[in-house]
């Protein structure tokens, strides 16, 4: 049984009272269904929580199920979490707000720049296995052409992680060719690294550097897990528990984003404008400036394995994109300690060292603020 939840107006001193509204829940409900989380670090999953469209708790009625008999409870930041989540509007299951008609509503951050600011009325709700939702118009074309003018000539071929050693491969898996841009490389890549962490309300220090992709004709990134099976990945930051994917260009045919195993995929329409890779699951086109979220892990942190996801082929035109991993944990202070950092994530890093490259791709070879270089170990830079 789902909680359910009843509004009020002011004047019953049984509810408590939230933005001029009050919210009354079946506890019992919430219970047996098992909303809470398992994870040591709550607030990364306020966005995932099993149906929470139809399980919304008052932040007094969060703190009070501390004292029922369960193995896991709520941490302060969870229960703000779920607060903020009270003041957004509740998502059906096409829109976040139905067919109502009312004026966007931008919500900033605390610097006041347009920027770095997102607008919840332009999310729609795709799926909830895997949990996923696109923001029509999360970039600006001019944000697009600029990600794409920063990347156009530092392009390299794109790697996969290996899954037993964690080192990145070269895989007819993955044919496109790409490059990481740095967290703070300029203006606009630090708003939108501010909007996306506004957006999942997970921070900045979890995900790593903004990923450009470029695709051509034939090019395409067979299904797969942004989670990791190695256990060298997963000491940066543990696991990725959200991607989002920017659309930096429109794809004439092709070059979809597909799910194969959403369990939406068989609710989904598609006319002759979607390649065949694309009628295989749940889909979404490629249209400059849009963005898609996801997320690879449940509430209590084990993988989900609807979120298998891969790139189509392109048939016609070329794709740009960009690819923001969040992991569970700070990515950031992970690669900056000293433990774990001394290993090289390709087998010809010792060749390339050898060649010069540490000095002539320093970004690449040794890394970064905000990017964990390829080859620490073979250029001698780890920590002692």
């Amino acid at each position: 049984m789902r909680g359910k939840i009843e509004n009020q107006r002011l004047g019953s001193r049984n509810n408590r009272n939230v933005m001029g509204w009050q919210l009354r829940v079946d506890l019992e409900a919430i219970r047996t269904n098992n909303l809470l989380v398992t994870s040591s670090q709550p607030h990364h999953f306020c966005l995932i929580c099993n149906s929470y469209e139809d399980s919304l708790l008052s932040l007094s009625e969060i703190q009070a199920l501390e004292n029922f008999p369960m193995k896991t409870r709520f941490s302060l930041s969870f229960s703000l979490c779920f607060f903020l989540l009270l003041l957004l509007p509740r998502p059906s299951h096409s829109s976040w707000f139905g067919d109502q008609k009312r004026p966007g509503s931008l919500l900033r951050l605390k610097n006041g720049g347009f920027s770095a600011a997102f607008d919840p009325t332009r999310v729609t709700q795709l799926s909830w296995r895997p949990r996923a939702f696109l923001y029509k118009g999360f970039l600006t074309d001019e944000e697009c052409d600029h990600l794409i003018n920063l990347a156009r000539d530092k392009l390299e071929k794109s790697m996969v992680a290996d899954n037993e050693s964690g080192k990145s491969i070269e895989s007819k898996v993955r044919t496109s060719s790409g490059m990481f841009l740095e967290k703070a490389q300029d203006d606009v890549v630090a708003s939108i690294e501010a909007r996306i962490a506004a957006w999942t309300f997970l921070p900045v220090e979890n995900g790593e550097s903004i990923q450009i992709l470029h695709y051509e004709h034939g090019q395409k990134y067979e299904p797969h897990h942004d989670f990791f099976q190695d256990k060298v990945n997963q000491a940066l930051g543990g696991h990725r528990v959200a991607t989002v994917l920017m659309y930096l260009s429109n794809v004439e045919k092709g070059g979809e984003t597909v799910f194969p195993n959403s369990e939406e995929k068989m609710s989904q329409s598609k006319d002759d404008s979607w390649s065949d890779c694309a009628k295989s699951g749940y889909a979404v086109k490629t249209r400059k400036g849009d963005a898609l979220l996801f997320f690879s892990l449940f509430p209590d942190a084990t993988t989900d394995e609807n979120s298998l996801h891969g790139s189509c082929p392109v048939i016609e035109g070329e794709k740009w994109s960009a690819t923001k991993w969040i992991h569970v944990r700070s990515f950031d202070k992970a690669v900056a300690s000293d433990d774990g950092d001394c290993v090289d994530k390709n087998d010809n890093c010792p060749t390339w060292a050898k060649l010069g490259e540490c000095e002539k791709n320093p970004r690449y070879m040794v890394g970064s603020e905000g990017y964990s270089g390829n080859c620490r170990k073979s250029c001698n830079v780890c920590s002692s």
